[in-house]
């Protein structure tokens, strides 16, 4: 009886360190990715530093800053057109998404489009709109339940915030009116520039991080 219930004891100490071994791997790999996503965050940021400090421009079209967002916007569309590809099941979302970002990517890159006709951005926007939205129409059942299902992982809230600040913080931190207001005479159409092209840079970076925390999650748990 006594070697009986040694012997659960025993047991019972090696499952509960099992468990807490498989927490303390948990802590460790969300930590690390933290850690990840910091470093990431303030590589991109000192993109900002190196326009405005080294390069002394206006964080225009052509800086570091305005051409990693495009870049940043590529990849993702990329990953998503990519994966769309190779997951049939999950086409039709994934078309949708990666649509969605594509005509992001053409707004970022009006002053190409401009060179054709001013505002022509639009209808390249609008082209790829309705041939993702064509695709998606074919099995809409499908779109559905891709879109539910990409909006309930955990890197949809990451993705959200990202899109908050891109479309409507962004807009309105970097209204002129309020920079006009603030620094009066002093105004600088360099600082009201950096301040919202920063803002549309975080934004970017987090859609760039919850894509991959997206596609490496599926990754895992397949």
């Amino acid at each position: 009886m006594k070697f009986y219930a040694g012997y659960k004891m025993e047991c019972f100490i090696i499952k509960k360190g099992i468990e807490m071994h498989s927490d303390l791997i948990f802590i460790r790999s969300r930590i690390a990715g933290f850690l990840a996503c910091s470093l990431f965050l303030c590589l991109m940021m000192s993109l900002i530093y190196i326009d405005v400090h080294w390069m002394h421009d206006a964080v225009h079209e052509l800086s570091f800053t305005e051409i990693v967002q495009e870049l940043i916007l590529l990849v993702i569309v990329l990953l998503y057109f990519y994966r769309a590809r190779r997951q049939r099941n999950e086409r039709p979302a994934l078309v949708l998404v990666g649509g969605f970002f594509s005509c992001m990517l053409i707004r970022e890159m009006d002053f190409l489009f401009d060179k054709l006709h001013h505002g022509s951005w639009s209808w390249f926007a609008l082209v790829v709109t309705v041939v993702c939205l064509a695709i998606a129409a074919r099995q809409p059942r499908q779109a559905v339940a891709g879109l539910v299902d990409i909006l309930r992982k955990p890197s949809w809230g990451m993705m959200s915030a990202g899109l908050l600040i891109i479309l409507v913080f962004s807009r309105l931190f970097g209204m002129q009116d309020l920079w006009r207001t603030l620094m009066m005479a002093g105004y600088n159409h360099t600082v009201k520039n950096m301040v919202e092209e920063g803002c549309e840079l975080l934004g970017y970076s987090l859609c760039f991080l919850a894509t991959c925390s997206y596609f490496y999650g599926d990754r895992t748990r397949n």
